[in-house]
């Protein structure tokens, strides 16, 4: 008997990264799985009285993205409290999103602007000043972290944190004082981040049945963009597995939309060993399922070899006993048989990681492990050869997007051309993928970093990579798909659009091979599926999609302005409008009257960013 598909997509132009079948016009699905991959005449007439069949309509189609480098059971606890500057194009846009936001923020509750952002983005090209901030929220606490280089607190922030004169500066970082001694609210690492974490955590949590709500909006958002599966890289304050019960319920209760594998972060400073040892009797790498296992250790291994990537400040030596606390925990990961991810911005630190490696592996042969460096913006050639031998792996992410500038004022225009040297690593044939290393420090957004491999340019315009340097569309997306599943041990189980992988694939809402460069930022999906099932639609799609529940609590950023910031999404949920009607202004500026927002989502030349704010910026939403 015929076994018909549960469902057959056609009409589409499929990019499937299969070398015997580079491109299709449809695919027929069963039980989560591609069964035939070809052309309409091929695959059509497999449908059966029970086949559902959807018209792509002509679009791009491309299989599902993976993140290969993100904190998404983090992010999801926390997303419907913070908003969003991830994409706004000025400041004078953000800060009327802040002046509302705190408006609508219940006691106790903070506005949080947590990452994603960087003031390159801006027209402006500048943070807001303190005194912006208390004017534009002069009652709600503000916490807003830029990249991890600093946070700015309003005063209500500093009442709730606790923060005055007598409290001292922890090490690695500063509470910047007035000259009375009184903290001005810039927290500034130097080079340590703990100062901005530990103040972070200070403010209130969402309760558990909110935080479902939060998770699902924020991976709902990431379908959207077109992602289908993560790794997830854990993350300061995240314990195991405290802090992994609502991604549990979740997977239980059947509302994963994402394929998530997750690594264990050691959380206990001096206490590392102790960690692995007991996640190694508690869990095994693989454990779970296609929708949620096991992946290993890290990124953080031991805090003696975490470099932080502030590129505003020098280079951090890492401690002399760094390879004392990293080798009994590298012995320990391979008696165990355990992958491992390990943290390193900077070719010092990794250096000093290989000498262990290399030591432990000549009498603990690593035997295939599949282990990596994540960041690796300095690497050298000698080092990147290095790891080839030890059959390592390197995963990169887009944070020069967010730091180039910073990057090449610290160490130069020539420097920057290699961070990271991705061509080289693919040369050397090192395991390379590619991710976000969301929320804190970039955006979730993937095509954030499709443009960046593909332009080598940064979110304030500068071009950091000459042509050998940059790659071409199939290597970025290949760098977003299959390569990925090297680092989650998934290989030949999805990434391709090919016959037994799972059917995670999305319909684009342009074709990411033929729009012009600066356009790749811009994509979004209008269809996105994973194992053959809806789980995002637009448009003519937004029928197929299930339904969630509205994002809670109902002051939630996420109900008035959504996650990443574009024209398309910003029409679609009244942003715009809902920003012109808020003016509030005492009295009309000189140039843009009352209009402020109606103005800017006019058509050219006023909708462009940078000409309609001018050099430097308006600040009639700060009156």
């Amino acid at each position: 008997m015929k076994t018909e598909p549960d469902l057959i997509l056609h009409g589409g132009k499929f990019t499937t990264l299969d070398p015997s079948r580079p491109e299709a016009q449809a695919v027929a699905i069963k039980d989560g799985r591609y069964t035939a991959v070809g052309t309409a005449a091929e695959i059509m007439p497999q449908a059966g009285a029970r086949t559902r069949v959807i018209d792509l309509g002509g679009r791009r189609v491309i299989p599902g993205l993976i993140d290969s480098h993100t904190h998404v059971i983090r992010g999801g606890l926390n997303y419907n409290m913070e908003l969003r500057w991830d994409g706004v194009p000025s400041l004078a846009d953000a800060m009327a999103m802040l002046k509302r936001q705190a408006q609508d923020t219940p006691p106790p509750q903070w506005v949080r602007v947590v990452g994603g952002f960087t003031r390159h983005q801006f027209a402006e090209k500048r943070l807001p000043t303190l005194d912006e901030i208390n004017a534009a929220a002069p009652d709600t606490p503000v916490f807003i972290l830029h990249l991890y280089d600093r946070a700015l607190l309003n005063r209500a922030a500093l009442r709730a944190v606790g923060y005055t004169r007598d409290t001292p500066n922890p090490p690695g970082g500063e509470i910047q004082r007035d000259a009375n001694g009184e903290p001005t609210g810039l927290l500034i690492a130097q080079p340590n981040a703990t100062i901005l974490y530990a103040t972070l955590a200070k403010g209130p949590k969402l309760d558990p049945d909110i935080q479902l709500n939060s998770t699902r909006h924020f991976m709902r958002e990431l379908n959207r963009l077109g992602v289908t599966s993560v790794i997830d890289a854990g993350g300061g304050f995240q314990n195991y597995p405290e802090d992994y019960q609502i991604i549990e319920k979740l997977h239980a209760d059947g509302h994963l939309t994402l394929r998530l594998a997750y690594n264990l972060f050691t959380q206990k400073p001096k206490q590392e060993l102790e960690d692995f040892q007991s996640w190694g009797s508690q869990v095994r790498p693989g454990q779970g399922d296609d929708l949620y296992r096991h992946n290993g250790a890290g990124e953080m291994l031991v805090y003696s070899a975490a470099d932080f990537e502030d590129f505003r400040q020098p280079r951090p030596e890492m401690p002399p006993n760094m390879e004392a606390d990293l080798e009994p925990v590298i012995r320990q990961l391979v008696a165990q048989r355990w992958p491992w991810r390990l943290h390193a911005t900077y070719d010092e630190t990794i250096s000093r990681a290989l000498d262990v490696f290399e030591k432990v592996n000549a009498d603990q042969p690593f035997e295939g492990l599949h282990w990596f460096f994540d960041h690796a913006e300095t690497v050298s050639p000698r080092n990147i050869d290095r790891i080839a031998a030890l059959g390592g792996g390197i995963a990169v992410q887009h944070r020069m997007m967010y730091q180039a500038e910073d990057f090449v004022e610290r160490y130069g225009a020539p420097a920057a051309e290699q961070s990271p040297p991705i061509s080289r690593m693919l040369e050397a044939g090192v395991p390379v993928g590619a991710g976000t290393d969301a929320t804190r420090v970039a955006s979730y957004n993937p095509w954030v970093s499709l443009s960046w491999l593909v332009t080598g340019r940064s979110l304030g315009g500068l071009r950091m990579y000459p042509a050998a340097q940059r790659q071409s569309r199939e290597t970025a997306l290949r760098l977003w798909t299959e390569a990925n599943t090297w680092f989650s041990n998934e290989q030949g189980k999805k990434g391709r659009i090919a016959v037994g992988q799972l059917a995670d694939l999305v319909a684009l809402d342009r074709d990411y091979f033929t729009v012009p460069e600066d356009e790749i930022i811009a994509i979004e999906s209008d269809l996105t599926l994973l194992g053959g099932k809806v789980v995002w639609g637009a448009g003519s799609f937004s029928k197929d999609a299930p339904e969630i529940p509205p994002p809670a609590p109902d002051w939630s950023p996420v109900r008035a302005f959504g996650g990443y910031f574009s024209r398309k999404t910003a029409g679609q949920n009244g942003y715009l409008g809902s920003m012109a009607a808020l003016c509030g202004c005492a009295s009309a500026c000189a140039v843009h009257g009352h209009e402020h927002m109606g103005a800017a989502r006019r058509s050219m030349p006023v909708a462009d960013a940078a000409s309609f704010w001018g050099a430097l910026g308006c600040a009639c939403w700060a009156v």
